[in-house]
Parts: C-alpha cells; structure tokens; sequence
C-alpha cells in the first residue's frame, strides 16, 4: 500500500509521546502569552499593524512574483537598508522567511571544496543548510570555539563556521566573539543566526553581533528574523555588500522564491523604527528573563539561566512535558514544550518567551502556574 510506512511511523510516535497536533489560535484570547517569540509584544502594536495595512493598499496583498522579477519594492529596498543601518552592516537582503534566509547564507557560501563547521546546537533551518550546503560539514561540540579551531586546522580551501547567537531551546548565547577570532586564525568566515538576538541583545536591540563587537566585519555574515521581535513575518541575511551580491545570484531560496509579502516587509519597517524609538523594550524583554529565572528557581524548579528572553524549564519526559503544558494551558497559561526530536540532548522542556510587555503581576501569575502544575 501506498505510504503504508507512515501509519508504522505514526504509531511508533503515539508510544513515545511525539505526537505533535495543530492548535488553531482565536484572534482574542483569556490565555497569558509565554509561548510566542514576540519579544518585544510589536506584533499586536497598532503602528505595526497599521504598516502592514498601509503596505498592502499601496503594494497589494502578495509581492506578485521573485525578487529578481516583480517581487522587489521600494519597500523592500527600504527595509534593507534600515536593517542593514540598525544592526551595524554594510547591505542586507529579505527572504521571505528566517528558514530561507538561513538555507541561503550557508549553501551559498559553501561551495564544493569547502569545509562547514556546525554548533551541535544550531537550528534545525542550519542543519538543513549544511545538509544541502556542496561542502563538507563537521559538527562539533555546543558552544566550543577550541573544537571550531580543531575543525578548521589543515583544512585547504574555503571554511566557513555556522552558528545561532542564541540557541533557541534553552536561550543560551554563543561566545562569538573567540568563534570569530579562531575564524579569524584559519581565514574562515563566520555565519551568525541572530533570531533571537535582534532586538534583545546589543545597544537598543542592535542583536548579539553588535554587542559583541563584530558586526559589519568583512568576514561575518548575519541572518535574522523578522517574526520575532519585529512581530512580522519573514528573514533577512546581513553582510558585506559583495556577501549580499553574491548572494542575489546565487542563493536558491532567494532567486526561486516569490520575494516576502509587501504587508510583512511593511509591518516589520514599522517595527524596527519603533525600535528605534523606543530602545528600552530591548532592556526590558531581557529583563523579565532574569525575573523568571530568579523566581522559578527560587520555587525549585531547574531553569537554565537566560542570555537574552528564552527561558526553558527541565521536564521530566517528554509524555509529562506535554502534560505539564497542557495543565499550564487549563490554567489560563500558554507555554511552549519542547521535545525530541526538536531538542538535540533529548531533553524535554517547557519553554518559557520573557516579553518586555509583561507586567510583574503576569510574571508572578505565570511563575505561580508553572509551580502549581509541574509533574
């Protein structure tokens, strides 16, 4: 039979405790958010929205083809630049998602002949660019700029090292500037995947690369998303502008792709000058993560201290994460859960999104429903 192999599968994730469903969202909603990635709480903004309305009177609902043929606005244009200003690089480049940025920057930088050094940790959209990347890929050990350093040693020909600045499951930060410095040493460049880190971290929200001092170096390229702190939709690569040249005419999830949505490139323009405006939202979104840190573990519960607004909560097994917040839901409370095959130490965790529009009343309720409920 046809797929016949997939109700094996199927079963086979029903008795671990995998089963993953969808759960359509109302517009309105009783439950206190600390599942979403909108950090700073801009999705909902009436300035955002009103730039994601005013983009599609102007431009239309869809980009109406790829960013090479009719899929380039002046908005788009518009947008890359500011970005590229905001974060400290000399060009950028939209994608029409944080995914294809991602596949882009690394395939399009490790051609054949080429050696990709890969955190253990890194996203799944960076894996999927190094499994479709021509050059050869060497994972090596989370957060390790020595194991980098032993990777690249007496590799000939183009290097490149691959690395989130904030991994997304337990919001720790890479060391980027010594990753940068034994890049450095062997002529490798260094691909940064700042999701979480713009608009979190560095001055005003600048992101990780900022702060760490390396943004805009000749040798760094940077991937951000537009769906987390700019409440939009879509991703961007970031870099030397001959980086971003190349980029036009050689990455596949840039040429192939219908160009991002003019409503989304809108929304996520009005964001960043919001930003802008308003750095303290950075500032505060990080520190509602230590204020949720501090009081879970206070309440005895194992939290991994934050690097910027992800904070995850150990549970003990995948069936009784998926308990945990599914209690946590019942109790007016929406939670992420993370779970193999999402978590590369099979460790399954509630993880919790610091937004810098919680108020300390909704942190205490929230610390106070975790701890009622856990397993």
């Amino acid at each position: 039979m046809a797929f016949g192999w997939i109700d094996e599968q199927a079963e086979l994730r029903r008795r671990a405790g995998l089963v993953r469903t969808l759960r359509p969202r109302p517009a309105d909603t009783p439950l206190l958010d600390l599942a979403s990635n909108d950090y700073l709480g801009l999705a909902r903004h009436p300035e955002v929205t009103e730039g994601a309305a005013r983009a599609a009177r102007v431009w239309g609902g869809g980009a109406t083809g790829s960013r090479l043929v009719t899929g380039t606005t002046e908005l788009h244009a518009e947008l890359e630049r500011e970005l590229a200003d905001f974060s400290g690089f000399e060009a950028a480049l939209v994608f029409s998602s944080g995914y294809a940025a991602n596949l882009a920057a690394v395939t399009a930088l490790a051609p054949h002949g080429s050696l990709v050094v890969s955190d253990a940790g890194n996203h799944a959209s960076l894996i999927d660019g190094c499994r479709l990347a021509r050059g050869t890929t060497q994972v090596v050990a989370h957060r390790d700029p020595d194991a980098v350093r032993k990777a690249l040693d007496g590799h000939e020909g183009p290097a490149v090292a691959v690395s989130d600045t904030v991994f997304s499951v337990d919001g720790d930060a890479a060391p980027l500037a010594a990753l940068a410095e034994a890049c450095r040493e062997h002529g490798a460049g260094l691909v940064l995947d700042d999701a979480h880190g713009l608009g979190v971290l560095g001055d005003g929200g600048r992101g990780a690369p900022h702060a760490a001092g390396i943004a805009g170096a000749d040798d760094v390229v940077v991937t951000v998303t537009l769906s987390k702190s700019l409440g939009s939709q879509g991703g961007a690569v970031l870099g030397p502008a001959r980086v971003i040249g190349h980029l036009v005419n050689a990455a596949r999830t840039f040429i192939f792709d219908t160009g991002l949505a003019p409503a989304a490139a809108g929304a996520a323009l009005a964001a960043l000058r919001l930003l802008r405006r308003e750095p303290g939202r950075a500032a505060r979104a990080h520190e509602v993560a230590r204020e949720l840190h501090a009081r879970l573990t206070a309440a005895g519960l194992e939290a991994v201290r934050p690097d910027a607004a992800v904070v995850s909560v150990r549970a003990p097994s995948p069936e009784q994460a998926v308990r945990w917040a599914a209690d946590c839901r019942t109790a007016g409370l929406s939670v992420g859960c993370f779970r193999p095959p999402s978590v590369p130490d099979g460790i399954s965790r509630l993880r919790l999104t610091a937004r810098a529009d919680l108020s300390g009343a909704e942190i205490e309720r929230a610390v106070r429903v975790i701890g009622e409920t856990r397993p």
